[in-house]
């Protein structure tokens, strides 16, 4: 590409400038003002232009530029930080006469001092949006960070999301005759929240691809501002809307009622810098004025776009506010009015039994068609078979004695996902037929599992039903990509996007062996769209490499439940090969000790072998035989044996024979790492350091004796210095295996 000359150059930093300034405005005339300025094609084709003019110019970078929105690289994990001032909660009210009682409470001792009436002073309604609360905090204008509620006095650091969001201004900039001036420091509390539009989208897609549906927005947004991958904030169209002030100091004096005296002239003040709020809010001054207000929202709440639970009515007067103050964890100026749930009945046809990615067996009903908040509701969630099965007794409970054929109460929770709440017993016919639990996974008849195990004797306590069986159906397409992982069977070329481009096609991909079946489709993989013959090569090679990953990797790679990378790798220290896995009895899995209590309860000789831990338990022991034993297991084990799988233990260490060093810094101790490592890949260190004798941990707890940090460590290292434990950076890592 031929390099701008110096007037090109000129002109397209020029361009750079306007284009930043105009998306700037078209961010802020959607999301604080309402009014948007241009269509959302011609947005993204500014903002493209703007990102290709960036490229050219690296010397323009500027972090709060409009291109920055769609994330940058994956964090590693959460810091924490504090509240300036505490995220206190709201205590709620279900009545109107609740909301009396609360306005006669913060009216004592008033004489309409604070711009209401002679009872009381003025109060303001602003709806209560059903997402996640965070803090939002500005420095000279700039943001500095976001910061979720957490405990209400410390959260999670959620920056990288936050940036992602396109209705959070990253810097502030004064708007209109009667602006304030940026403070030096302003920290906004509101709600980050999913539009309904955009989760029916995100589900659709999730439905498409096979994985377990969000429940209702509120945790698709919190899901999406806890992922350490910047881009899926991005991509997911969050929407903010700020209800409350953190630390305010205005830059010449630094007291905060100069920036706004009142809770209404806050919201007034943070539109005209750029904030969004909401343009529900309305001042009352009285609580006969607040519930007209209450009772006018809930008649148009549900066409709105996104969710509301209720109306969050506060004093507006912050000196007011002051002189209330707080209980010992909530505000006495504010209260929540929570809108009761629209009921219908309507009679449950037959329930349906979906399989979730995990395995988890959910109940789904079919019914017939009832409008509920605006929408022809025909399915709704049972949640789980112990909480639609009712105890033995002369009394049906009319929550949980659920029937096909009964006539049912069908709520919407949070106003979005349909729900069975109980039973109209009076109204059962005599054909109503109990709800049975498969016993067998719907999809491809594996064994399942019922948590907790007491419920097999009392299905009431039942949870969680699960399907046992890697390799079903409706589990497939999650199991490959993880198998497929650099951390499991490490196949280069089988990502994410190559498993769903095959599965696609007509190459079969239904299981763990059709991957290493794929080089017998050499022709077909190089007619697909962006393959080619050199990353067909290199896919092939991968799949090569992965059949000597050995028995530890491939077990830790199967989705196998109770058996991760690590229990994998226990279990091929025990056992030499499958076979001698296959023979080992339920409690020849469990550790030593255990295995002694287990002996002396049937009258049974302990086993006398001195063999590594497995990394199972009582309760995991059993369930991983079972699936080792089942037809499933037998018939992928088989397969993959016939393709030229190694199933041999490349980590096995003779009964007796501890190969681990007992002495060394090392030796018994329990190791995290955190961070980027300049020597070391984390895979490969933590073979270093196993073999040296140390158990590497994923977490930091009370039982860690060493935390190894690079570059970038993040709440792991922040727990280890909270607990004490001892930190090593990379310097002296490397001292110390020099010694080892």
């Amino acid at each position: 590409m031929t390099p701008p000359t110096r007037s090109n150059s000129s002109k397209e930093a020029g361009r750079i400038e306007e284009l930043r300034a105009l998306l700037d405005r078209a961010n802020r005339a959607y999301y604080a003002e309402a009014s948007p300025i241009m269509s959302d094609p011609e947005f993204d084709r500014l903002l493209q232009e703007l990102a290709v003019l960036e490229s050219r110019h690296p010397e323009l970078d500027d972090p709060a530029s409009p291109t920055k929105r769609v994330g940058g690289e994956p964090i590693e994990g959460f810091r924490q930080i504090k509240h300036k001032i505490p995220m206190l909660s709201i205590d709620n009210t279900y009545d109107e006469q609740g909301l009396r009682d609360w306005y006669a409470r913060v009216s004592k001792g008033d004489s309409g001092l604070f711009g209401g009436d002679a009872a009381g002073p003025a109060i303001v309604c602003d709806p209560k949006i059903d997402g996640v609360a965070l803090c939002v905090r500005y420095e000279d204008g700039k943001l500095v960070y976001a910061v979720t509620r957490g405990d209400g006095t410390t959260g999670d650091d959620v920056t990288h999301a936050a940036r992602a969001i396109r209705a959070i201004p990253l810097s502030l900039v004064a708007s209109g005759r009667d602006a304030p001036k940026v403070p030096k420091v302003l920290e906004v509390r509101g709600e980050v929240y999913m539009p309904a539009r955009e989760f029916e989208r995100l589900n659709t897609e999730r439905e498409k691809d096979g994985e377990e549906l969000f429940m209702n927005p509120r945790n698709a947004t919190a899901g999406t501002l806890k992922n350490l991958d910047p881009k899926v904030a991005g991509s997911r169209n969050l929407a903010f809307s700020a209800h409350g002030r953190g630390e305010v100091i205005v830059q010449r004096t630094g007291d905060s009622e100069e920036f706004a005296k009142s809770f209404s002239h806050f919201l007034k003040s943070i539109r005209a810098l750029g904030i969004p709020a909401s343009p529900h809010s309305k001042v009352c001054k009285s609580a006969d004025e607040a519930i007209a207000v209450i009772r006018e929202f809930d008649a148009q709440r549900r066409s709105l776009p996104f969710a509301t639970d209720g109306m969050v009515v506060r004093v507006d007067s912050f000196a007011r506010q002051a002189e209330l103050g707080l209980t010992s964890k909530s505000p006495r100026w504010v209260v929540a009015y929570k809108y009761p749930a629209e009921r219908k009945t309507t009679k449950l046809i037959d329930v349906l039994h979906q399989v979730g990615k995990t395995g988890k067996i959910t109940p789904r009903a079919v019914m017939e068609p009832v409008l509920i908040a605006g929408t022809m509701v025909q399915h709704a969630t049972l949640h789980n078979y112990g909480r639609i099965r009712d105890a033995e007794t002369e009394k049906p409970d009319t929550r949980t004695d659920i029937r096909i054929g009964d006539t049912v109460y069908v709520e919407k929770a949070g106003e979005i996902i349909p729900q069975v709440v109980g039973v109209v017993l009076e109204k059962r016919p005599k054909s109503a037929r109990r709800i049975e639990a498969p016993s067998k996974c719907p999809e491809c008849s594996a064994l399942v599992e019922i948590e907790p195990p007491e419920a097999e004797e009392n299905p009431v306590l039942e949870t969680v039903r699960r399907c046992m069986n890697p390799e079903c159906p409706a589990q497939m397409r999650e199991k490959l990509v993880w198998f497929a992982g650099r951390k499991q069977m490490d196949i280069e070329g089988l990502g994410e996007k190559t498993v769903d481009l095959i599965r696609a096609s007509a190459i079969p991909l239904n299981s763990f062996a059709d991957i290493f079946r794929l080089g017998t489709h050499r022709a077909e993989l190089t007619e697909l769209d962006g393959m080619g013959d050199k990353k067909v090569e290199t896919l092939i090679a991968g799949i090569e490499a992965a059949k000597q990953r050995g028995l530890g990797r491939l077990l830790g790679s199967m989705g196998i439940r109770h058996v991760g990378d690590t229990t994998g790798k226990m279990l091929a220290r025990v056992f030499p090969d499958l076979d001698a896995l296959l023979e080992a009895s339920p409690d020849m899995l469990m550790p030593r000790a255990l295995k002694k209590d287990r002996a002396a309860e049937l009258g049974l000789a302990p086993d006398p072998k001195d063999r590594p831990e497995t990394g199972l338990g009582k309760d995991t022991a059993p369930v991983v035989h079972a699936y080792l034993h089942s037809a499933q297991a037998k018939k992928t084990f088989r397969d993959l044996r016939e393709l030229g799988v190694n199933v041999a233990s490349a980590d096995y260490r003779k009964p007796g024979a501890n190969t681990a060093p007992a002495t060394g810094p090392f030796a018994g101790k329990t190791v995290v790492l955190t961070g980027t490592l300049e020597n070391y890949e984390r895979t490969q260190l933590s073979e270093i350091l196993e073999g040296l004798g140390a158990k590497v941990s994923g977490s930091v707890s009370s039982k860690t004796d060493l935390v190894i940090a690079g570059e970038s460590a993040g709440s792991k290292l922040d727990k280890a210095r909270e607990l004490g434990i001892t930190v090593w950076d990379e310097a002296q890592l490397q001292k110390a295996l020099g010694k080892a």
